[in-house]
């Protein structure tokens, strides 16, 4: 895919998949008695009409249609691979629109597509590509993007119009399972791959990008810079500087953020708080231990002894309007997830959001921001009907979305009480209409419209 020039990299195209122009900030901090929106209105079962299965609660006036269930055909004739994950909106082509899907696959499961096409023969991960119509509002074709990698957790989408797959690991060739079975990589992992709309990737490896445990990331359409998090606890925030724009396989620069006065943000984050910050150097991006040990620290020991700041699992991240958007999942002082807005430029912090309780917020993971500005989270906590929630610009919280799947056998032979599944792959459609996202196991796409206009997306 030809990249843009300069200018209009600069200029970002990052709005034509999401990023929220005009988006409101923040400025309103839940406290108290944690005051409730009812957004959309309450939730109700809702008939999938893909298999007329009450899979999910949405509000009134919402419909939705499933597609990608693990063990449907891809085109090739094999089966749709597990453990769905992060996504994005990739490509438009009139109605038809594009997502390019992780799955978030370990162990010594089988691995995806044809061996020649793999980085490493028993890599169990990977990326599918999934062409949707919104006007026949149907799957036309699903394919491998990627294939070889390993726990494909989320990753992002790039301005100029691919994803960025990241792998939520640093196992290699030595390495055994739960079970202490080997897992026979022939590969080191750690790394983020860059996979095209259309097509299939090569699966090459960035390795100035950092060789940890990789979550998700987002791109600064104004700079080009790539922000990078950390599913660790604790964890770093890194940040990317390509030597060339929208060219990261020819190398940059990693850093991790430092913020002024305070090392730890994991707890004891005072309400409206808000920090001055700096970002050091990571010397050896591939270093993926501290010496003398396996424990996957490498790059975040390098930060923290410089002074950067220690997260709490530091999993989902968006870009929208000059602001990143990052949800430290077991957060605060309740362990249930915290919400920061980093200004690019400016080099604040601020803390959006403290969960109390798992009732109001239960662990958040993949987010994006709505065309009117709000935050959709991805809850992947314990509570028994994980919620898409959403936070208004005006800091008020409310479910849009409740899991709700019970099966029986009657799709693809899966059976069992799935409510407890996290969320994941959260987007919206360039024009606002649909929202896409993902049920992880047993691994379900589901695309979702309706009545946005009566509520705050």
């Amino acid at each position: 895919m030809s990249l843009p020039s300069r200018r209009s990299f600069l200029i970002g195209t990052a709005g034509v998949f999401g990023a929220a122009a005009g988006l409101y900030f923040f400025r309103q901090r839940l406290t108290g008695g944690w005051p409730f929106s009812p957004g959309y209105g309450p939730l109700y079962p809702t008939r999938d009409e893909a298999t007329g299965l009450e899979l999910i609660c949405l509000p009134k006036g919402f419909r939705y249609t499933s597609f990608g269930w693990t063990k449907d055909s891809l085109v090739d004739g094999s089966p749709t691979p597990s453990s769905h994950d992060g996504m994005a909106v990739v490509r438009q082509e009139g109605t038809r629109l594009t997502l390019i899907r992780n799955h978030e696959r370990s162990g010594r499961a089988t691995p995806m597509g044809r061996e020649a096409d793999r980085f490493d023969p028993n890599g169990a991960g990977g990326c599918t590509a999934l062409v949707f119509d919104t006007a026949r509002e149907e799957l036309l074709e699903a394919r491998v993007s990627l294939a070889g990698t390993y726990n494909n957790c989320a990753g992002g989408l790039t301005p100029w119009g691919t994803w960025l797959s990241c792998e939520e690991t640093v196992v290699g060739p030595e390495s055994r399972g739960k079970k202490d079975e080997r897992l026979d990589l022939k590969q080191e992992h750690g790394w983020v791959f860059e996979v095209p709309a259309t097509g299939l990737a090569e699966p090459k490896p960035i390795p100035a990008m950092g060789r940890f445990v990789h979550e998700a990331v987002c791109v600064d359409p104004l700079t080009g810079i790539v922000y990078l998090t950390e599913d660790a606890n604790p964890a770093g925030l890194y940040r990317y500087t390509p030597e060339v724009p929208g060219q990261l396989h020819r190398g940059g620069t990693l850093e991790m953020l430092a913020v002024q006065g305070r090392s730890d943000l994991r707890k004891g984050v005072p309400a409206h708080a808000e920090y001055r910050v700096r970002w050091v150097p990571i010397d050896e991006p591939t270093r993926a231990h501290t010496p003398g040990s396996s424990d996957g620290k490498g790059v975040f020991h390098q930060g923290a002894q410089q002074g950067g700041a220690s997260f709490a699992r530091l999993e989902g991240i968006f870009y929208a309007a000059g602001r990143i958007y990052l949800t430290a999942t077991s957060g605060g002082e309740a362990n249930q997830g915290q919400v920061w807005e980093y200004t690019p430029g400016e080099e604040k912090l601020r803390l959006v959001f403290e969960s109390p309780s798992i009732e109001v917020l239960n662990m958040p993971d993949n987010l994006c921001v709505s065309p009117q500005g709000c935050l959709l989270l991805c809850e992947d906590g314990e509570r028994v009907g994980q919620r898409l929630q959403g936070i208004t610009p005006d800091g008020r919280i409310f479910p849009f979305a409740q899991n709700n799947l019970q099966l029986q056998g009657q799709k693809n032979g899966f059976v069992g009480d799935f409510r407890a599944t996290e969320w994941a792959g959260v987007c919206f459609s360039p024009d606002g209409k649909w929202l896409f996202a993902n049920l992880q196991t047993p691994g379900i796409t589901l695309a979702i419209t309706g009545p946005w206009q009566k509520g705050p997306f």
